[in-house]
């Protein structure tokens, strides 16, 4: 997912919940028009918005944005190739998830079935 050498140049990643756009600008070494510009290019990127139609991010997202910026500045990815990359990442994830389910759902009945056949 991110790539372990960006790590290193940003700042770790505080166990708050939510952020503002200003934290994650600092976070993520993006400025904030940046941020709102992604918002629109990316549909991984929802940040809620409360009062005043202020932003709030939360961990997931500041991931994301991390991920974000290494796809466009150190990996050289264009807006367009970072956001099938994210997509086809996400694609997978949920194939993942979907096939953990079956298996779950699928031993859950194996297992009714036994307790049904004594």
């Amino acid at each position: 997912m991110l790539e372990t050498k960006n790590n290193d140049t940003l700042p770790p990643i505080p166990g708050k919940r939510y952020f503002t756009i200003g934290e994650v600008s600092e976070l993520c070494g993006v400025k904030p028009h940046v941020l709102r510009y992604w918002e629109q290019e990316f549909p991984q990127l929802k940040p809620v918005k409360r009062r005043g139609n202020r932003r709030y991010y939360q961990r997931q997202d500041v991931i994301v944005i991390r991920q974000i910026r290494s796809l466009l500045y150190e990996q050289g990815f264009t807006i367009g190739g970072a956001r099938n990359k994210l997509a086809g990442e996400e694609a997978r994830s949920d194939t993942t998830q979907s096939q953990q389910i079956v298996r779950q759902v699928r031993t859950e009945l194996e297992e009714i079935l036994k307790i049904l056949r004594r």
